[in-house]
Parts: structure tokens; sequence; C-alpha cells
């Protein structure tokens, strides 16, 4: 496996809020393919890559950890996780449990502004003309309707679950070989209209079904190798 090595790409970060810059510049690096899964990420080399001291850098894994970015192995330190088909089936096995859940609140609380974004994020992912735009509205929908539960957590615990980069990889693949993108859509206005009229059991069982089919793709993908 291999180590981080010193680059003079990464260039020095600024004094200035660097625990976030050094969590951005690893982040980035974990996902922007440089580092395969299983790279070990010394605190010693980082440093030194981006020009900062290790303080920052050991913040930023412990942050990176949380999200399941990276791997913390006792006595063998941070390595890059593997963010392969079945470390995304995990996640989404997560988001059955969840949003479901988020579906149910979100219809008896959601005000006017809510429903708008709902649509809008619809709309937009409609009318998308590649992968990485239809990604990023459809998760914007499920965002939006975490949002319009008035709580904090939720947004934050589902957020975490979906990485944009693995998200827009994945869907950028699918729309090339289906019809995902009109299927999302369709999926997504029928939650939004059982949001909306206040149909909490509604719009909790169209979210599983619609995750489940989510799962029931990947897992066949995965499966297939």
């Amino acid at each position: 496996m291999s180590n981080v090595r010193s680059a003079a790409g990464g260039g020095p970060i600024d004094a200035s809020s660097v625990a976030d810059r050094a969590y951005e510049r690893i982040r980035e690096y974990v996902l922007g393919g440089e580092a395969e899964p299983g790279t070990r990420l010394g605190q010693v080399e980082l440093a030194e890559r981006f020009g900062i001291s290790r303080t920052p850098v050991r913040e930023a894994l412990r942050r990176l950890a949380d999200e399941g970015l990276v791997e913390f192995q006792p006595n063998r330190g941070y390595r890059v996780a593997d963010l392969g088909l079945e470390a995304v089936l995990r996640r989404l096995e997560v988001r059955t449990l969840l949003e479901p859940g988020i579906a149910r609140l979100a219809a008896g609380r959601r005000n006017g502004r809510d429903i708008d974004f709902l649509y809008g994020a619809i709309e937009r992912e409609a009318a998308a003309s590649d992968g990485v735009e239809a990604h990023d509205a459809s998760r914007q929908f499920h965002m939006h309707l975490a949002r319009a539960t008035g709580n904090e957590e939720l947004v934050r615990v589902l957020g975490s679950l979906w990485i944009v980069e693995v998200g827009r990889r994945l869907l950028s693949r699918r729309m090339l070989t289906s019809d995902w993108k009109d299927e999302d859509v369709a999926e997504h206005r029928q939650i939004a209209s059982a949001v909306a009229e206040g149909r909490a059991e509604d719009a909790e069982r169209l979210m599983l079904e619609h995750i489940e089919r989510a799962i029931g793709h990947w897992k066949y993908e995965w499966q297939k190798g």
C-alpha cells in the first residue's frame, strides 16, 4: 500500500481557517482519486505535503473518519476508506432507516417555502442535461426534504451519508445505461405530492420504496462485479 508523499502541487495553506482548509485539502485528496483505498495517511507526510502543522491535519483526519471517508486502525493509523459499491450499499441501508422518517416528519412540518424548494429541485433534475446536474438536483431534493423537518441534526446526518463526489460518479454512469433520471423524477414528484398534501404515511412508504429501488440496482451492479 502506498504512502502519502510530499508534493509541490499541494502548496501551503493560508494561516486563516487553517483547520478547515486542511480538511478541505485532505478531503479533496482522498476523493479525487490520487489516493487509492487502503493508502496510509501519515500525519507527518500530509503536514509536509500541504505546508501545515500536524495539529490541523489530525483534526481533519478525525472529521474525515467521522464521515467514513478514512478509517482509523489502532497501531496502524489512518487509511483511505473503500468508497466502492459495497460502501455505497451500506450507506443506502442506513438511509432506508432514516429517510422514510424524514419524509413522514416533513409531511407534518413543511411550509409553502419548503414545497417550492422541493418542486424546484425536481424541475432542475428533469431539465438536467448530464449526470452531474441530475445527481446534484436529486441530492438537493432529498436535502430540502430533510430541512423541511426543521431538525438540523437530520440534515447533517443525511448530508454525511450522501457524498457528492461519489454520487456524481455513480449516477453519471447509471444515466448512460438506463432511464434512471425519468424514474427518479417521477418518484420525487410522488413523494413531494404526499408531503405537500400532508399524507405522512404515504410519504414514508414512497420514500422507502424509492431507496429500496436504488439498493436493488446497486446490489445487482455490485454482485455483477
